[in-house]
């Protein structure tokens, strides 16, 4: 699975009604720290294809689901689970935390 565009229009389809947990990745064209972020966000995607969802979401193209979760800083990631925030990371993190945050997720999934 290839990491997913969230729009508005997709939002309840691809996260809130997945049937495995959802990695969103918050982001804007002309945020730098977003692109110091996506390198690792593709690569945990790709680690953990078929686990789980992982994708972006452009906050300047997509406004109605990033002021409904409060997203006031760029990057923010967003994990989903059964519909639900279970976890947030704000800024730019080593890898390794994004990966915590991902095996924490599919644990409780198990």
């Amino acid at each position: 699975m290839s990491e997913v565009i969230f729009t508005d229009q997709n939002w309840e389809s691809e996260v809130l009604n997945s049937d495995i947990p959802v990695m969103v990745d918050f982001w804007a064209s002309w945020c730098a720290p977003c692109y110091m972020v996506a390198p690792m966000v593709e690569e945990i995607g790709q680690k953990y294809e078929e686990k789980i969802k992982v994708g972006k979401l452009n906050v300047d193209e997509n406004p109605a689901v990033a002021g409904k979760y409060g997203i006031m800083s760029i990057p923010t990631l967003l994990f989903f689970q059964d519909g639900k925030i279970v976890d947030r990371v704000i800024g730019v993190v080593p890898k390794e935390v994004l990966e915590q945050k991902v095996g924490k997720l599919l644990k409780e999934e198990s």
